[in-house]
């Protein structure tokens, strides 16, 4: 079955000075603000779409690794997944960078390394990002 998600944007204003609101409409869950100086300069109390890129590729990394992780009959008790998704005015998104760290009864460092680098390769989401570099640093702890 496919599921289609929706998530809507109200700007107001310019791109510079102006402003606007994401409302996370599938779900109902939130409505965040979003602005330039929060994308282009890192300015707090507002979010930005690599913020929101962020938290899609961190989630969905962390979901494909835990099927990964079930798959090969070592479960995961816990998996922590940052996304640091970087962007440049005039240049775009650059990177994505997945910083793992998991609690997996016994598995290896080596092991796990393996099967984290190839949820990075196949989580959807990873796949929608091909234009970009996406990295990973991979840990048990």
């Amino acid at each position: 079955m496919a599921v289609t998600s929706e998530a809507t944007t109200v700007w107001k204003g310019t791109l510079f000075e102006g402003s606007g609101d994401v409302a996370l409409d599938s779900s109902g869950l939130a409505t965040f603000p979003v602005n330039w100086k929060a994308r282009a300069e890192g300015a707090a109390g507002t979010t930005n779409p690599e913020e929101l890129l962020a938290a899609a590729h961190s989630s969905c990394f962390s979901m494909a690794l835990s099927l990964a992780l079930a798959q090969a009959g070592t479960p995961a008790e816990s998996i922590q997944t940052t996304a640091a998704v970087t962007f440049e005015a005039g240049k775009g998104v650059l990177g994505s960078h997945l910083l793992v760290s998991a609690r997996v009864p016994g598995l290896s460092e080596e092991q796990f390394e393996a099967l984290a680098d190839d949820a990075k390769k196949n989580c959807p989401i990873s796949q929608a990002l091909t234009g970009i570099p996406i990295t990973i640093e991979a840990e048990l702890a």
